[in-house]
């Protein structure tokens, strides 16, 4: 069996074995406030732990034009492997 057969007969019994989904990297939410605006659609934001953080709007947010600005509360998702830029998901009104 060559690798390509190997690879794809596994992610096939994976899909049948849990589901028909794999499982979803795992993502860590916080609430923070942005502090800086920067280039490239690049926030600075605190979050509620004192810890400040990079991060990027969503596509959803960027699909809606929902703008955010310094100042606004907003909801940061980051992955566990690197804990120093995040994506905004939400901004409250």
């Amino acid at each position: 069996m060559t690798k390509t057969l190997a690879a794809l007969t596994y992610l096939r019994a994976r899909k049948t074995l849990f589901g028909g989904q794999m499982a979803k990297e795992d993502v860590i939410e916080f609430s923070g406030t942005v502090t800086e605006l920067l280039p490239n659609a690049m926030f600075r934001v605190k979050l509620d732990n004192d810890h400040e953080i990079l991060a990027h709007t969503s596509g959803k947010m960027r699909k809606n034009r929902i703008r955010v600005l310094a100042g606004d509360r907003v909801n940061v998702e980051m992955t566990p492997y690197d804990l120093t830029k995040g994506r905004i998901t939400f901004r409250y009104k």
